[in-house]
């Protein structure tokens, strides 16, 4: 079977040679384990194994950059450009022409918080409202690279929260998931070009691509620093880690007076891999085991 890789050759082993093509892999891990890294190592991988790198796709709704553009340029020489906030797409340049975006931060300097107990029902509605006003923007970004070719996204800035329910991150996650990356690759179009979709249909179809061949992977930040509490955190039935074909989990641990990190492959399923719990470091490169 065919393995896509996340860009760290170690991690790929331990996965039984890496990543399964059309699945979702979700990494957990607290502010500063190395989640955006890995992110983007695993973007930069599309390149020599698919002929593109793949996408980025910022939810960060606090206004903090989660540092794509810098950790693309330093680790892969990748000169990454960020699709504008407000950006009003052409449909007839979907498909050529035009300026190819690889990263998306939607909701940037917007300031706000995203679970429900934080918010009031005006706040939340106004949540809805912005989610509403810019998925267009979202749709667009992510079929446009689809149709030229790219086959795995990353989605980072998930901030923690006790219930996936109560995220409106989530919630748009979920609409991506199931909406654009699991969808076939005409419906995508339908729901983006809506009544122009008939006049653009023959280059839809000549622009087709396969959804079971995209790879996506979501990195979560958690409440849960240690590694020892991320291994019992429980799993809301039905969340999208439950969802998820493999899960990672990066955490800190404590020897003595000396802390470290260390990862462990929580799930992957169809697919033998390796159960330790393995140290590692991060340097100007990117990673390697302790």
């Amino acid at each position: 079977m065919r393995r896509v890789q996340t860009g760290w050759s170690e991690l790929d082993s331990m996965l039984g040679g890496g990543l399964l093509p059309g699945t979702l892999t979700v990494i957990l891990g607290a502010s500063g384990i190395g989640k955006t890294q890995l992110g983007v190592l695993f973007g930069d991988a599309g390149q020599a194994q698919e002929g593109q790198r793949g996408v980025v796709f910022d939810m960060t709704s606090r206004g903090d950059s989660q540092n794509h553009i810098d950790y693309a340029a330093r680790l892969c020489d990748w000169k990454m450009s960020s699709q504008p906030a407000e950006h009003d797409f052409d449909a007839a340049m979907l498909f050529e022409g035009g300026q190819s975006f690889d990263h998306l931060h939607l909701f940037r300097h917007s300031g706000k918080r995203v679970t429900s107990a934080d918010l009031s029902e005006d706040e939340w509605r106004e949540w809805k409202y912005e989610h509403a006003r810019k998925l267009d923007q979202a749709i667009a970004f992510f079929y446009r690279n689809f149709a030229r070719g790219v086959r795995r996204c990353v989605i980072d800035g998930v901030e923690p929260t006790e219930r996936a329910s109560d995220s409106i991150q989530f919630e748009l996650f979920e609409y991506i998931y199931h909406q654009i990356l699991r969808k076939e690759h005409d419906w995508v179009a339908r729901d983006l070009l809506r009544v122009r979709y008939r006049e653009l249909a023959d280059q839809v179809a000549s622009h087709a691509y396969d959804h079971q061949e995209l790879t996506c992977v979501l990195l979560c930040t958690t409440h849960e620093v240690m590694l020892d509490d991320l291994l019992t955190r429980p799993l809301e039935s039905g969340d999208v880690l439950s969802n998820a074909n493999t899960i990672v989990l990066m955490g800190k641990t404590r020897d003595g007076n000396r802390m470290g990190r260390a990862l462990h492959v929580a799930k992957h399923r169809g697919s033998a891999c390796d159960e330790s719990i393995v140290p590692y470091e991060i340097h100007q490169g990117g990673f390697r085991l302790v």
